[in-house]
């Protein structure tokens, strides 16, 4: 057999034994429910893409945690963004984050006030549009560790304009999670890991948090059939009470994880307290730049002033918005009484309708856990 052959991802022999499986172990646990949360945009797509959840057992949910990094920019990080556009800095960001609402405004709105804003595909992409410019450039920079890397990178690569800067929003997964599985109520009984993510910081780093919280973490990769197997494997270790950390996505993750890109990330950013939007206070959660790289921090460079965004009128449904309480895993979108209604992906509420990896967006799109028995 060939490597193309066993390669097989999609086999829906192979979907059917795993849900069977899955089946067998949940009646075995036969705890009503048995939650298991996945921290991962990508994750979710899968999920909803390919209708896993309509295969799993009644007392199964499958839930998604922070795992979408627009959906959790919090709101000043978003404005100061805002701000710096209506300043007259030229502010260059990912697509996704142009809807993203503020306190008050989006960088959407900034741009039909007359806001400077670019979309691009690469912190990389900005800095060339820095060196094409006489104009200060800012790079708004959205995304986990994964995104931070490339991030890193490319200011390592040297040749950084004078009139470039970078205004960080990275955030650093695992103290969220660690922090979501302590909330008050929560009933997360073990965690699916992103496998990107992974690749870059190695499956050994769960260990001590499944130690600590006595929760088991499975790494998991992105095919119906890796996310098939990761919940199985996740349940057999809830079933036998075994708080350990299994790395099911092996053709990319090792325990170590990627060491050049680690030493690449540390290099440049550092961690520090932050908010995460509508959901905690996170202790190193958030990536900032080290004093080394001072000179390229926009924080640093400007003076930004969002306390003149406040004097808008905020959004007179965004009170109602539960996004928060849909990454932590309290709630699901349709529990929201804006889902589909009043927050739709052509007109969003909030950020999670924003958002590609946003769980309302990615329900809308393919549906959330539809119910086969009333079909036909």
């Amino acid at each position: 057999m060939n490597d193309l052959q066993q390669l097989r991802f999609r086999d829906p022999a192979r979907a059917e034994a795993l849900g069977e499986a899955i089946h067998e172990v949940c009646a075995a646990i036969g705890r009503d429910p048995i939650t298991l949360m996945h921290v991962c945009g990508s994750h979710e797509q899968a999920i909803a893409r390919f209708g896993l959840r309509t295969g799993l057992p009644k007392n199964l949910d499958v839930i998604m945690g922070p795992g979408c990094p627009v959906c959790i920019t919090d709101l000043p990080e978003v404005d100061e963004g805002v701000a710096l556009a209506l300043q007259g800095v030229k502010v260059c960001t990912y697509g996704d984050m142009l809807r993203v609402p503020g306190t008050s405004l989006s960088l959407n709105d900034a741009m039909a006030r007359g806001g400077n804003v670019a979309v691009v595909y690469s912190p990389s992409q900005a800095i060339e549009i820095a060196r094409n410019t006489k104009e200060q450039v800012v790079f708004f920079a959205t995304g986990f560790e994964t995104t931070a890397v490339t991030t890193a990178a490319a200011l390592l690569a040297g040749d950084v304009p004078e009139n470039f800067s970078i205004l960080s929003a990275h955030k650093y997964i695992p103290p969220a999670m660690e922090i979501v599985a302590t909330m008050p109520g929560s009933r997360i009984e073990g965690f699916l890991a992103a496998g990107h993510a992974a690749a870059i910081t190695g499956s050994g780093l769960f260990e001590p948090l499944a130690r600590k919280h006595r929760m088991p973490i499975v790494v998991a990769g992105f095919e119906p059939l890796d996310i098939l197997a990761a919940v199985l494997e996740l349940l057999l270790l809830v079933r036998d009470g075994r708080h350990e950390v299994a790395n099911l996505y092996p053709r990319c993750v090792s325990a170590q994880g990627n060491l050049p890109a680690q030493k690449i990330l540390w290099q440049v950013f550092e961690l520090e307290q932050g908010w995460w939007r509508g959901i905690a206070d996170i202790p190193d959660g958030n990536l900032r730049l080290r004093d080394t790289y001072a000179h390229l921090d926009a924080r640093k460079r400007f003076d930004i002033d969002i306390a003149k965004l406040w004097s808008h009128a905020p959004h007179e449904l965004a009170a109602q918005c539960v996004c928060g309480d849909i990454m932590a895993g309290k709630c699901q979108p349709t529990d929201c009484g804006l889902y589909g209604t009043k927050c739709t992906p052509d007109a969003p509420v909030g950020a999670c309708m924003v958002s590609s990896e946003g769980a309302c967006r990615i329900w809308q799109q393919y549906g959330g856990r539809p119910d086969l028995s009333e079909v036909g």
